[in-house]
């Protein structure tokens, strides 16, 4: 079979594809034939050499689609032919997350879905959505999962509540998505203008990052109290004013970084706010399974930017590193590239 590995070192220039030995299934396993995958930031600066240090040769990317082609004698939860996804984080079945269920990861430091073959255990794959093609599915477990997570597993909303999340990136469109499709009211924090339509067709009200007073517009809009929960993306310096904007009581996610690593807050803000900050990492198969179900009851589609066939994997990863995306990257295992 065919994957593609970094040999020699984490780099973009190191990434090549090989030939390997098409894998068997163990007793409890499923032999996937994949059929889609989909980049996330973490695939970038992995490549990058930006995320940490992980044994080589090493296969990237978490997100991918395959279908079942073959299962191992003991295996009772799929079938031959069922569409379904491995989970980015195999081991966390359900239950908050803990350090013996947080190692390994699809990608690193476990090899990741770009291959034509994986084995992988039957307790740690979930059903596709019916409904759902596998380019689509493929951007379900990091993305959509995560998106899951912070809103309904860490951030509790409920419906008519207010949450605000910033840019228009995968896991931002996601909370978009499954937000409004709750009955939850979006403010969605763009630097900028130029996608505030895409986002107000999907029901988002927008505001402008760039405007140095945003969090009071946000406050303003919100009766003064400010959001119920914010789902922060940026991290960097742009925290203190992500707490600004969330209500006393309330909750604010951190899932990402591309504002940077290190933060400097006024702890005095923070308590008289009373925030209570969460960071979220991925979700369990359990929060993936609820996903699922929640995809299929409001038929919901994720929005997919472009397409990359196998072959075409570097062009993939310059496509996402340039910042153009508005949606999800996939690399097509059957198809060739379309243009977006």
């Amino acid at each position: 079979m065919k994957a593609f590995v970094f040999e020699n070192r984490l780099a973009l220039d190191d990434l090549r594809a090989v030939d390997r030995p098409a894998p068997s299934p163990g007793p409890r396993q499923v032999l996937l034939c994949m059929r889609a995958a989909s980049l996330n930031y973490r695939d970038l600066s992995i490549a990058r050499g930006e995320y940490g240090s992980y044994p080589l040769p090493l296969v990237p990317v978490s997100d991918g689609a395959g279908a079942v082609v073959a299962v191992g004698s003991e295996v009772r939860r799929f079938r031959v032919g069922e569409l379904v996804c491995p989970s980015y984080v195999p081991d966390w079945i359900e239950g908050p997350i803990q350090q013996e269920t947080a190692t390994r990861r699809l990608g690193g430091p476990a090899d990741g879905v770009l291959r034509e073959l994986m084995s992988v255990d039957e307790d740690a794959v979930v059903r596709a959505p019916a409904h759902l093609t596998a380019a689509e599915a493929a951007t379900l477990p990091i993305a959509g999962v995560t998106a899951w997570q912070a809103l309904f597993v860490d951030g509790r909303v409920t419906t008519g509540q207010t949450v605000a999340v910033q840019g228009s990136g995968g896991v931002s469109l996601f909370v978009v998505q499954l937000a409004r499709a709750a009955g939850v009211r979006v403010l969605c924090v763009l630097r900028g203008g130029g996608r505030r339509d895409a986002l107000e067709r999907l029901g988002a009200e927008v505001f402008d990052s760039t405007l140095p007073d945003w969090p009071e517009q946000v406050l303003a809009a919100t009766a003064g109290h400010g959001v119920d929960l914010f789902v922060d993306i940026v991290g960097g310096q742009m925290l203190s004013k992500t707490i600004a904007a969330t209500r006393v009581g309330g909750s604010v996610v951190l899932l990402g970084y591309v504002g940077g690593t290190s933060v400097s807050l006024d702890l005095l803000a923070v308590i008289r706010r009373a925030v209570t900050l969460h960071a979220v990492s991925g979700g369990s198969r359990t929060s993936f399974e609820q996903l699922v179900r929640f995809f299929e009851v409001h038929e919901l589609r994720p929005i997919i930017d472009a397409r990359f066939a196998f072959d075409e994997l570097r062009a993939a990863y310059d496509y996402l590193g340039a910042g153009k995306p508005l949606g999800k990257v996939i690399v097509d295992f059957e198809q060739a590239r379309r243009t977006p």
